[in-house]
Protein backbone atom coordinates (compact mmCIF):
# COMPACT_ATOMS: atom_id res chain seq x y z
CA UNK A 1 0.00 0.00 0.00
CA UNK A 2 1.40 3.40 -1.02
CA UNK A 3 -0.64 6.21 0.59
CA UNK A 4 -0.65 9.82 -0.57
CA UNK A 5 -2.48 12.69 1.14
CA UNK A 6 -5.55 13.99 -0.69
CA UNK A 7 -6.50 17.63 -1.16
CA UNK A 8 -10.04 17.59 0.27
CA UNK A 9 -11.02 20.73 -1.63
CA UNK A 10 -10.85 18.68 -4.83
CA UNK A 11 -13.57 16.24 -3.72
CA UNK A 12 -16.82 17.03 -5.50
CA UNK A 13 -19.84 16.73 -3.24
CA UNK A 14 -22.69 14.75 -4.77
CA UNK A 15 -20.38 12.94 -7.22
CA UNK A 16 -19.13 9.31 -7.04
CA UNK A 17 -15.58 9.05 -5.74
CA UNK A 18 -13.20 7.91 -8.51
CA UNK A 19 -11.11 6.01 -5.94
CA UNK A 20 -11.37 4.64 -2.40
CA UNK A 21 -10.70 7.05 0.49
CA UNK A 22 -8.43 5.77 3.25
CA UNK A 23 -7.21 7.00 6.62
CA UNK A 24 -3.51 7.69 7.12
CA UNK A 25 -3.39 4.24 8.76
CA UNK A 26 -4.67 2.65 5.55
CA UNK A 27 -8.12 1.88 6.94
CA UNK A 28 -10.92 2.15 4.37
CA UNK A 29 -13.18 5.16 4.97
CA UNK A 30 -15.21 5.23 1.74
CA UNK A 31 -15.18 2.86 -1.22
CA UNK A 32 -14.77 3.87 -4.87
CA UNK A 33 -18.12 5.09 -6.22
CA UNK A 34 -19.37 6.27 -2.80
CA UNK A 35 -21.12 9.64 -2.93
CA UNK A 36 -20.28 12.24 -0.26
CA UNK A 37 -23.36 14.46 -0.18
CA UNK A 38 -22.46 17.23 2.29
CA UNK A 39 -19.55 19.13 3.79
CA UNK A 40 -20.53 17.74 7.20
CA UNK A 41 -20.17 14.17 5.92
CA UNK A 42 -16.74 15.00 4.49
CA UNK A 43 -15.61 16.56 7.77
CA UNK A 44 -16.75 13.46 9.67
CA UNK A 45 -14.47 11.36 7.43
CA UNK A 46 -11.59 13.71 8.17
CA UNK A 47 -12.25 13.35 11.89
CA UNK A 48 -12.20 9.56 11.59
CA UNK A 49 -9.19 9.44 9.34
CA UNK A 50 -7.19 12.43 10.67
CA UNK A 51 -5.87 12.91 7.13
CA UNK A 52 -7.58 11.61 4.01
CA UNK A 53 -5.37 9.52 1.75
CA UNK A 54 -5.62 7.27 -1.26
CA UNK A 55 -3.61 4.23 -2.25
CA UNK A 56 -1.86 5.07 -5.53
CA UNK A 57 -2.30 1.47 -6.70
CA UNK A 58 -6.07 2.10 -6.61
CA UNK A 59 -6.12 5.66 -7.94
CA UNK A 60 -5.32 5.24 -11.65
CA UNK A 61 -5.77 8.48 -13.57
CA UNK A 62 -5.82 10.66 -10.45
CA UNK A 63 -2.30 9.54 -9.52
CA UNK A 64 -1.07 10.17 -13.06
CA UNK A 65 -2.67 13.64 -12.90
CA UNK A 66 -0.82 14.31 -9.62
CA UNK A 67 2.55 13.31 -11.09
CA UNK A 68 1.84 15.51 -14.08
CA UNK A 69 1.22 18.45 -11.71
CA UNK A 70 4.56 17.88 -9.99
CA UNK A 71 6.42 17.65 -13.29
CA UNK A 72 4.84 20.91 -14.44
CA UNK A 73 5.87 22.71 -11.24
CA UNK A 74 9.44 21.42 -11.50
CA UNK A 75 9.72 22.59 -15.10
CA UNK A 76 8.38 26.02 -14.15
CA UNK A 77 11.04 26.50 -11.42
CA UNK A 78 8.51 26.80 -8.57
CA UNK A 79 9.94 26.91 -5.04
CA UNK A 80 10.40 23.69 -3.09
CA UNK A 81 7.87 24.96 -0.56
CA UNK A 82 5.26 25.42 -3.31
CA UNK A 83 5.94 21.96 -4.72
CA UNK A 84 5.78 20.33 -1.29
CA UNK A 85 2.33 21.88 -0.73
CA UNK A 86 0.83 20.09 -3.71
CA UNK A 87 -1.49 17.23 -2.72
CA UNK A 88 -3.25 14.63 -4.78
CA UNK A 89 -6.45 15.98 -6.27
CA UNK A 90 -9.31 14.30 -8.10
CA UNK A 91 -8.30 14.10 -11.75
CA UNK A 92 -10.35 15.95 -14.31
CA UNK A 93 -12.81 13.71 -16.16
CA UNK A 94 -11.28 11.89 -19.11
CA UNK A 95 -13.08 13.10 -22.24
CA UNK A 96 -13.11 9.65 -23.84
CA UNK A 97 -13.19 6.23 -22.24
CA UNK A 98 -10.04 4.16 -22.55
CA UNK A 99 -10.28 1.00 -24.58
CA UNK A 100 -8.56 -2.35 -24.80
CA UNK A 101 -8.85 -4.01 -28.16
CA UNK A 102 -11.78 -1.74 -29.01
CA UNK A 103 -13.65 -2.66 -25.80
CA UNK A 104 -14.05 0.22 -23.32
CA UNK A 105 -13.18 -0.01 -19.65
CA UNK A 106 -16.80 -0.18 -18.54
CA UNK A 107 -16.09 0.58 -14.88
CA UNK A 108 -14.54 3.85 -16.03
CA UNK A 109 -17.46 4.44 -18.39
CA UNK A 110 -19.85 3.97 -15.45
CA UNK A 111 -18.03 6.57 -13.40
CA UNK A 112 -17.76 8.95 -16.34
CA UNK A 113 -21.46 8.64 -17.22
CA UNK A 114 -22.56 9.05 -13.60
CA UNK A 115 -20.48 12.18 -13.11
CA UNK A 116 -21.81 13.59 -16.37
CA UNK A 117 -25.51 12.87 -15.83
CA UNK A 118 -25.46 14.07 -12.24
CA UNK A 119 -24.19 17.48 -13.38
CA UNK A 120 -26.62 18.61 -16.11
CA UNK A 121 -25.85 22.29 -15.48
CA UNK A 122 -22.05 22.04 -15.85
CA UNK A 123 -20.43 24.33 -18.40
CA UNK A 124 -18.84 21.49 -20.36
CA UNK A 125 -21.87 19.19 -20.23
CA UNK A 126 -22.61 19.26 -23.95
CA UNK A 127 -19.03 18.42 -24.96
CA UNK A 128 -18.84 15.53 -22.51
CA UNK A 129 -22.33 14.30 -23.41
CA UNK A 130 -21.55 14.08 -27.12
CA UNK A 131 -18.17 12.41 -26.42
CA UNK A 132 -19.86 9.70 -24.33
CA UNK A 133 -22.63 9.34 -26.91
CA UNK A 134 -20.06 8.82 -29.67
CA UNK A 135 -18.28 6.16 -27.61
CA UNK A 136 -21.57 4.29 -27.16
CA UNK A 137 -22.32 4.59 -30.89
CA UNK A 138 -18.93 3.07 -31.72
CA UNK A 139 -19.14 0.32 -29.07
CA UNK A 140 -22.62 -0.75 -30.10
CA UNK A 141 -21.58 -0.90 -33.75
CA UNK A 142 -18.06 -2.34 -33.58
CA UNK A 143 -18.27 -4.74 -30.59
CA UNK A 144 -22.02 -5.26 -29.98
CA UNK A 145 -21.72 -8.61 -28.17
CA UNK A 146 -19.01 -7.33 -25.81
CA UNK A 147 -21.06 -4.19 -25.21
CA UNK A 148 -24.22 -6.13 -24.36
CA UNK A 149 -22.31 -8.60 -22.20
CA UNK A 150 -20.63 -5.79 -20.25
CA UNK A 151 -23.72 -3.68 -19.64
CA UNK A 152 -26.11 -6.57 -18.89
CA UNK A 153 -23.54 -8.11 -16.52
CA UNK A 154 -22.93 -4.80 -14.73
CA UNK A 155 -26.63 -3.94 -14.60
CA UNK A 156 -27.47 -7.21 -12.85
CA UNK A 157 -25.13 -6.25 -10.00
CA UNK A 158 -25.15 -2.45 -9.89
CA UNK A 159 -26.93 -0.47 -7.18
CA UNK A 160 -24.59 2.47 -6.55
CA UNK A 161 -24.56 3.91 -10.08
CA UNK A 162 -27.83 2.51 -11.36
CA UNK A 163 -29.15 5.46 -13.36
CA UNK A 164 -26.18 6.03 -15.65
CA UNK A 165 -25.64 2.30 -16.17
CA UNK A 166 -29.30 1.92 -17.09
CA UNK A 167 -29.16 4.82 -19.57
CA UNK A 168 -26.07 3.39 -21.26
CA UNK A 169 -27.65 -0.07 -21.52
CA UNK A 170 -30.88 1.32 -22.99
CA UNK A 171 -28.90 3.48 -25.44
CA UNK A 172 -26.81 0.55 -26.68
CA UNK A 173 -29.75 -1.87 -26.88
CA UNK A 174 -31.75 0.69 -28.87
CA UNK A 175 -28.90 1.37 -31.29
CA UNK A 176 -28.16 -2.33 -31.84
CA UNK A 177 -31.86 -3.04 -32.49
CA UNK A 178 -32.35 0.06 -34.65
CA UNK A 179 -29.28 -0.67 -36.77
CA UNK A 180 -29.42 -4.45 -37.05
CA UNK A 181 -33.12 -5.36 -37.05
CA UNK A 182 -35.19 -2.27 -37.80
CA UNK A 183 -32.66 -1.06 -40.40
CA UNK A 184 -33.14 2.58 -39.45
CA UNK A 185 -30.90 5.14 -41.18
CA UNK A 186 -27.76 6.16 -39.33
CA UNK A 187 -29.16 9.53 -38.26
CA UNK A 188 -32.16 7.86 -36.61
CA UNK A 189 -29.88 5.32 -34.90
CA UNK A 190 -27.84 8.15 -33.43
CA UNK A 191 -30.97 10.00 -32.37
CA UNK A 192 -32.32 7.06 -30.41
CA UNK A 193 -28.96 6.66 -28.66
CA UNK A 194 -28.91 10.35 -27.78
CA UNK A 195 -32.49 10.27 -26.46
CA UNK A 196 -31.77 7.17 -24.35
CA UNK A 197 -28.67 8.69 -22.80
CA UNK A 198 -30.55 11.86 -21.82
CA UNK A 199 -34.04 10.53 -21.05
CA UNK A 200 -33.55 10.43 -17.26
CA UNK A 201 -31.19 13.39 -16.96
CA UNK A 202 -33.44 15.31 -14.56
CA UNK A 203 -33.58 12.50 -12.00
CA UNK A 204 -30.21 10.72 -12.16
CA UNK A 205 -29.45 11.26 -8.48
CA UNK A 206 -33.03 10.40 -7.48
CA UNK A 207 -32.90 7.14 -9.47
CA UNK A 208 -29.69 6.17 -7.71
CA UNK A 209 -31.31 6.82 -4.32
CA UNK A 210 -34.45 4.89 -5.24
CA UNK A 211 -32.37 1.84 -6.19
CA UNK A 212 -31.25 1.71 -2.56
CA UNK A 213 -34.57 2.71 -1.00
CA UNK A 214 -36.80 0.10 0.65
CA UNK A 215 -39.64 2.41 1.66
CA UNK A 216 -42.39 3.40 -0.82
CA UNK A 217 -41.86 6.62 -2.77
CA UNK A 218 -43.08 9.75 -1.00
CA UNK A 219 -45.22 12.43 -2.68
CA UNK A 220 -42.25 14.56 -3.76
CA UNK A 221 -40.46 11.57 -5.29
CA UNK A 222 -43.60 10.50 -7.16
CA UNK A 223 -44.00 14.01 -8.56
CA UNK A 224 -40.34 14.08 -9.65
CA UNK A 225 -40.66 10.72 -11.40
CA UNK A 226 -43.88 11.71 -13.16
CA UNK A 227 -42.40 14.98 -14.46
CA UNK A 228 -38.91 13.77 -15.30
CA UNK A 229 -39.44 13.29 -19.05
CA UNK A 230 -40.43 16.93 -19.61
CA UNK A 231 -37.73 18.24 -17.29
CA UNK A 232 -35.04 16.08 -18.93
CA UNK A 233 -35.96 17.46 -22.37
CA UNK A 234 -35.76 21.00 -20.98
CA UNK A 235 -32.30 20.36 -19.50
CA UNK A 236 -31.01 18.91 -22.77
CA UNK A 237 -32.38 21.85 -24.71
CA UNK A 238 -30.80 24.27 -22.27
CA UNK A 239 -27.43 22.67 -22.97
CA UNK A 240 -27.76 23.16 -26.70
CA UNK A 241 -28.98 19.65 -27.56
CA UNK A 242 -31.88 21.02 -29.54
CA UNK A 243 -32.81 18.34 -32.11
CA UNK A 244 -36.63 18.48 -31.99
CA UNK A 245 -36.97 14.76 -32.76
CA UNK A 246 -34.68 13.83 -29.86
CA UNK A 247 -36.36 16.23 -27.44
CA UNK A 248 -39.88 15.08 -28.33
CA UNK A 249 -38.81 11.42 -28.05
CA UNK A 250 -37.46 12.12 -24.54
CA UNK A 251 -40.76 13.80 -23.62
CA UNK A 252 -42.72 10.81 -24.93
CA UNK A 253 -40.52 7.92 -23.79
CA UNK A 254 -43.05 6.74 -21.20
CA UNK A 255 -46.08 7.06 -23.47
CA UNK A 256 -47.91 3.78 -24.01
CA UNK A 257 -48.48 3.59 -27.75
CA UNK A 258 -48.81 0.02 -29.04
CA UNK A 259 -49.13 -0.58 -32.76
CA UNK A 260 -46.98 -1.00 -35.83
CA UNK A 261 -43.98 1.25 -36.31
CA UNK A 262 -44.98 2.01 -39.91
CA UNK A 263 -47.96 3.97 -38.59
CA UNK A 264 -45.79 6.16 -36.36
CA UNK A 265 -43.72 9.28 -36.96
CA UNK A 266 -39.95 9.12 -36.48
CA UNK A 267 -40.33 10.68 -33.02
CA UNK A 268 -42.96 8.12 -32.05
CA UNK A 269 -40.84 5.24 -33.37
CA UNK A 270 -37.87 6.36 -31.29
CA UNK A 271 -40.04 6.90 -28.21
CA UNK A 272 -41.59 3.44 -28.57
CA UNK A 273 -38.21 1.73 -28.88
CA UNK A 274 -37.01 3.66 -25.81
CA UNK A 275 -40.07 2.61 -23.85
CA UNK A 276 -39.68 -1.08 -24.68
CA UNK A 277 -35.90 -1.13 -24.06
CA UNK A 278 -36.42 0.81 -20.82
CA UNK A 279 -38.78 -1.90 -19.56
CA UNK A 280 -36.31 -4.65 -20.49
CA UNK A 281 -33.30 -2.98 -18.85
CA UNK A 282 -35.14 -1.97 -15.67
CA UNK A 283 -36.11 -5.56 -14.92
CA UNK A 284 -32.52 -6.75 -15.13
CA UNK A 285 -31.32 -4.43 -12.38
CA UNK A 286 -31.40 -5.20 -8.66
CA UNK A 287 -33.04 -2.95 -6.07
CA UNK A 288 -32.62 -2.90 -2.32
CA UNK A 289 -36.12 -4.36 -2.10
CA UNK A 290 -35.79 -7.04 -4.82
CA UNK A 291 -33.36 -9.13 -6.84
CA UNK A 292 -33.06 -8.76 -10.63
CA UNK A 293 -35.44 -10.75 -12.80
CA UNK A 294 -34.17 -13.62 -14.97
CA UNK A 295 -33.43 -12.27 -18.43
CA UNK A 296 -36.27 -14.20 -20.06
CA UNK A 297 -38.79 -12.48 -17.77
CA UNK A 298 -37.30 -9.12 -18.77
CA UNK A 299 -37.57 -10.10 -22.43
CA UNK A 300 -41.17 -11.21 -22.02
CA UNK A 301 -42.06 -7.89 -20.39
CA UNK A 302 -41.01 -5.95 -23.49
CA UNK A 303 -42.22 -8.59 -25.99
CA UNK A 304 -45.91 -8.19 -25.12
CA UNK A 305 -47.60 -4.80 -25.33
CA UNK A 306 -50.06 -3.09 -23.01
CA UNK A 307 -52.89 -5.22 -24.44
CA UNK A 308 -50.91 -8.49 -24.03
CA UNK A 309 -50.39 -8.75 -27.77
CA UNK A 310 -47.01 -9.33 -29.44
CA UNK A 311 -45.41 -5.90 -29.76
CA UNK A 312 -43.57 -5.19 -33.02
CA UNK A 313 -40.87 -3.18 -31.28
CA UNK A 314 -40.47 -5.73 -28.48
CA UNK A 315 -40.21 -8.48 -31.07
CA UNK A 316 -37.40 -6.52 -32.77
CA UNK A 317 -35.53 -6.39 -29.46
CA UNK A 318 -35.84 -10.16 -28.97
CA UNK A 319 -34.78 -10.79 -32.59
CA UNK A 320 -31.72 -8.55 -32.27
CA UNK A 321 -30.56 -9.66 -28.81
CA UNK A 322 -31.80 -13.25 -28.77
CA UNK A 323 -33.98 -14.85 -26.11
CA UNK A 324 -30.81 -15.28 -24.08
CA UNK A 325 -28.70 -12.17 -24.74
CA UNK A 326 -25.07 -11.73 -23.72
CA UNK A 327 -24.84 -11.47 -19.94
CA UNK A 328 -27.79 -13.82 -19.29
CA UNK A 329 -27.45 -16.77 -16.90
CA UNK A 330 -28.76 -20.10 -18.22
CA UNK A 331 -28.99 -23.79 -17.38
CA UNK A 332 -27.77 -26.33 -19.95
CA UNK A 333 -29.02 -29.83 -20.73
CA UNK A 334 -25.78 -31.05 -19.16
CA UNK A 335 -27.01 -29.53 -15.84
CA UNK A 336 -24.21 -26.97 -15.98
CA UNK A 337 -24.93 -23.29 -15.30
CA UNK A 338 -23.44 -20.89 -17.79
CA UNK A 339 -23.29 -17.22 -18.72
CA UNK A 340 -24.03 -16.12 -22.28
CA UNK A 341 -20.98 -14.58 -23.96
CA UNK A 342 -22.26 -13.76 -27.44
CA UNK A 343 -25.23 -14.27 -29.73
CA UNK A 344 -25.34 -17.39 -31.88
CA UNK A 345 -26.88 -18.53 -35.13
CA UNK A 346 -30.41 -18.33 -33.71
CA UNK A 347 -32.22 -16.61 -30.85
CA UNK A 348 -31.91 -19.74 -28.69
CA UNK A 349 -28.35 -20.92 -29.47
CA UNK A 350 -25.85 -18.39 -28.08
CA UNK A 351 -22.25 -19.13 -27.12
CA UNK A 352 -21.81 -19.53 -23.36
CA UNK A 353 -19.18 -20.10 -20.67
CA UNK A 354 -19.76 -22.60 -17.86
CA UNK A 355 -19.69 -20.99 -14.39
CA UNK A 356 -20.84 -24.02 -12.36
CA UNK A 357 -20.46 -27.68 -13.29
CA UNK A 358 -23.20 -30.30 -12.84
CA UNK A 359 -22.16 -30.66 -9.18
CA UNK A 360 -22.71 -26.95 -8.59
CA UNK A 361 -18.98 -26.19 -8.28
CA UNK A 362 -16.93 -23.66 -10.27
CA UNK A 363 -14.63 -25.35 -12.79
CA UNK A 364 -10.93 -24.50 -12.66
CA UNK A 365 -11.32 -22.52 -15.86
CA UNK A 366 -14.56 -21.37 -17.46
CA UNK A 367 -15.49 -23.80 -20.23
CA UNK A 368 -16.90 -22.48 -23.54
CA UNK A 369 -19.98 -24.26 -24.89
CA UNK A 370 -21.91 -24.02 -28.16
CA UNK A 371 -25.59 -24.35 -27.24
CA UNK A 372 -26.48 -25.35 -30.81
CA UNK A 373 -25.09 -28.78 -29.80
CA UNK A 374 -27.88 -30.90 -28.26
CA UNK A 375 -25.76 -31.95 -25.26
CA UNK A 376 -25.38 -28.31 -24.25
CA UNK A 377 -28.67 -26.81 -25.36
CA UNK A 378 -30.25 -24.26 -23.04
CA UNK A 379 -33.10 -25.62 -20.94
CA UNK A 380 -34.03 -22.37 -19.21
CA UNK A 381 -32.90 -19.19 -17.45
CA UNK A 382 -31.22 -18.99 -14.04
CA UNK A 383 -31.83 -16.19 -11.54
CA UNK A 384 -28.88 -14.08 -10.40
CA UNK A 385 -29.52 -14.99 -6.74
CA UNK A 386 -28.98 -18.67 -7.55
CA UNK A 387 -25.43 -18.21 -8.81
CA UNK A 388 -23.10 -17.38 -5.96
CA UNK A 389 -19.92 -17.01 -7.94
CA UNK A 390 -18.18 -13.81 -8.96
CA UNK A 391 -16.38 -13.68 -12.27
CA UNK A 392 -14.54 -10.59 -13.42
CA UNK A 393 -15.87 -8.91 -16.53
CA UNK A 394 -12.36 -8.88 -17.97
CA UNK A 395 -12.21 -12.70 -17.90
CA UNK A 396 -15.57 -12.94 -19.61
CA UNK A 397 -14.65 -10.46 -22.32
CA UNK A 398 -11.43 -12.33 -22.99
CA UNK A 399 -13.51 -15.37 -24.01
CA UNK A 400 -15.56 -13.62 -26.71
Amino acid sequence: MNLIALNIESIQLGQPLPFALRASSGALLARKGYVIRSREELESLITRGVELCIDTSESGDSHRHYLSQLQGLLLSDKSLGHIAAVKLAVAAPIPRGGTLGGIPDWSEQQMRATQLLRSPQSADFSTRFWALHEDLVQSSQQVPDATLLSLVHISAQETQMYSATHSMLVACVCMIVARGTLRWPDEQVRRVGCAALGMNLSMTELQDRLALQIEPLDAAQIAAVESHALRSADLLCGQGIDDPVVLDAVRQHHHRTPGTLADKTETQQIARLLQRADIFAARLAPRAARTPMPVTAAMQACYYDEEQQVDQTGMAIVKALGIYPPGALVRLASQEIALVLKRGGSATTPRVAVLLNRDGLPPGEMIPRDTAVATWKITGPVAQRDVRVNVSLERLLAMI
